[in-house]
């Protein structure tokens, strides 16, 4: 979502319990409190893990490392970073942080939680299942090929790097396929409705048609500035690493997955069904949730806050006087033609401009922070669209002048429905003052150290923007009945996931089982629930980030109303919770603690 991008968002948490008298980390106390050598390690993290990780570095902005892509998943490169790693543990461990100020604070327990969640990935093989039909590798390439997603193509230099980009990709989709191979012999393999959806992707990113395929975008709009000579040694290049060896390594890697991977995938779609699978799935709760909460806590969890939901959807049911049940109420929700009025896509985009128009007079009464960066509406790319269930967010870059992107599948205008995307609340989520402002603000904050102006903690940021959801009314939307009806669809379909994430991943769902359940809580077409579906089964556990994390603001938010009275102040209490970027939920706590004890 750190959200390398889609995303929203890859995020990389930690296994760190808490106990109730520490505040945002553990430290040593008997050692030294130098915040010289604290903010040296801190800057250190950061430039080595643009050297692991040069794909973020090209979508924050920074360039240095375009022409890389390690082969991340490689054993070699795996046990490099997991030594660095526990390198920076044992260097944290020398500082009292009690005399901290709050940024640093946040700094501490954000970078021990990273990384000792990082180090509890090292048990398992988790590189043995490198790609899914959400987000990986491959479909990154392919967005940041396109020319529209980070990698720059403004000069001569910038198409160099990306084909070097390119070459180095290629050994990371041969070690892909040799590790995927290793997983069908250790059986730690995906599920094979997973590989299902992946084949047709693999193949239309191989699609030898070059006015088809999305990778021969930058050659189509070369700049004009380009001398006659250079574009045209550009287009040979490309022809003899594009179509020659990019495309093909494509193709072959749908050919393995199709001839080779489908027939060993595994028929469950759990975790809990492959070698070290459960243990696997509790690092992936940590992750998400930068809790230890056990399974069973959140499963039931998820049903409290279902049967909460579900009372509110009967009050509305009766208040716009439908006569029947809440499964008829849905079902007319569903099919009906007043809820589906567009026929073009464009149609789909201008509703969501106008959305923004509407809350935009409101902002300034919730809001006394905004992001410099700007934000751009855009249906999703062609290659992409069948698998997306719903918009999402790509991160901008200030430093780029990019802008971020609410991104929305159009696949069919016709079938779009207002409720069940509850078009409004899902604009407040994903784009302002959500995701975007959320992210957009922390990655422009220079005050923080560079490591904590990239997205990290998928708990907050999604926790933040289906916060944002709850202030609908307030920002001027949710005036329509079947618009708040459709807010209330998005919160109790966050509410499912936890119930369906769990249910599937601990063996308490088969993947029908946990279709029907969506089918029978919310406005759903069965279509769209077995795409969530999927999604909870290739991304395990990060559909337990939402709920969990808006859970904890709400939560702290009440704390802070009641210690305050009359000196709450929702301008300040924004502001406080997005001017230190993202961050575990147990340092948010702690910090929201302590800016209670300012405001007095």
């Amino acid at each position: 979502m750190k959200k390398r991008p889609l995303i929203t968002l890859l995020f990389i948490p930690v296994l760190m319990t808490l106990r109730s008298n520490q505040t945002y980390g553990q430290a040593n106390l008997n050692l030294k409190n130098d915040t010289v050598a604290f903010h040296a390690i801190l800057e250190s993290y950061y430039q080595q893990s643009m050297v692991f990780d040069p794909l973020t570095a090209t979508l924050s902005g920074d360039h240095r490392f375009d022409d890389q892509l390690p082969n991340d998943i490689s054993a070699a490169s795996l046990e490099k970073k997991y030594s660095y790693e526990r390198k920076i543990l044992r260097q944290l461990k020398q500082f009292d942080i009690r005399q901290f100020n709050t940024t640093d604070k946040i700094s501490y327990g954000n970078l021990t939680e990273l990384i000792r969640v990082d180090l509890a990935k090292s048990k398992y093989h988790f590189e043995y299942l490198p790609v899914n039909q959400f987000f990986c590798i491959p479909l990154l390439m392919g967005q940041l090929g396109s020319g529209a997603a980070g990698q720059p193509f403004n000069t001569p230099e910038d198409y160099s790097k990306w084909l070097k980009r390119v070459t180095a990709f290629l050994q990371w989709m041969d070690t892909a396929v040799n590790n995927m191979q290793k997983g069908m012999e250790t059986g730690i393999v995906l599920p094979r409705a997973l590989v299902e959806k992946m084949i047709p992707q693999m193949e239309d990113l191989g699609n030898q048609d070059h006015s088809k395929n999305i990778f021969y975008n930058p050659i189509r709009a070369l700049p004009d500035n380009f001398t006659k000579q250079q574009k045209q040694q550009i287009k040979e290049e490309f022809e003899r690493i594009i179509d020659q060896k990019l495309l093909v390594s494509y193709r072959k890697f749908a050919v393995f997955l199709k001839n080779e991977y489908l027939p060993k995938a595994q028929t469950t779609p759990g975790l809990f069904a492959i070698t070290g699978g459960k243990e696997m799935y509790k690092i992936y709760i940590r992750q998400f949730t930068t809790l230890n909460t056990p399974p069973e806590e959140i499963y039931q969890t998820g049903i409290n806050e279902v049967n909460r939901i579900t009372k509110q959807m009967n009050a509305l049911k009766n208040k716009v006087g439908f006569k029947g049940s809440l499964q008829a109420f849905f079902k007319h929700l569903r099919t009906s033609k007043q809820f589906m009025p567009f026929t073009t896509p464009e149609q789909v985009l201008e509703t969501y401009r106008n959305i923004y128009l509407k809350i935009q007079p409101h902002l300034k009464d919730y809001f006394d922070i905004q992001p410099a960066n700007g934000f751009e509406i855009r249906r999703v790319e062609a290659y992409r669209e069948a698998a997306q269930n719903g918009p999402s967010y790509l991160v901008g870059s200030l430093t780029d002048k990019r802008p971020g992107i609410f991104y929305v599948p159009v696949p069919d205008a016709t079938k779009i429905n207002v409720t069940f995307l509850g078009m409004e609340a899902t604009f407040l989520h994903e784009a302002i003052p959500g995701h975007h402002y959320q992210i957009s603000l922390q990655m422009e904050n220079t005050k923080l150290p560079k490591f904590r102006q990239q997205i990290n903690f998928s708990a907050f940021t999604e926790g933040w923007a289906l916060y944002v959801e709850t202030l609908g009314k307030a920002l001027g939307c949710y005036t329509d009945p079947y618009q708040l009806m459709g807010a209330y669809n998005n919160d109790i379909h966050r509410a499912i996931r936890l119930v369906t994430d769990v249910g599937i991943h601990t063996g308490k769902m088969t993947k029908e089982q946990a279709i029907q359940y969506m089918l029978q809580h919310e406005s759903i077409s069965r279509a769209d629930a077995t795409l969530s579906v999927e999604r909870y089964i290739g991304f395990p556990g990060q559909a337990l980030s939402y709920k969990t994390g808006v859970l904890a603001i709400v939560n702290i938010k009440q704390e802070c109303e009641k210690a305050l009275g009359r000196n709450f102040d929702i301008r300040k209490f924004h502001r406080a919770l997005l001017s230190q970027g993202d961050m575990p939920l147990t340092v948010l706590k702690s910090y929201m603690e302590d800016w209670i004890k300012t405001q007095h």
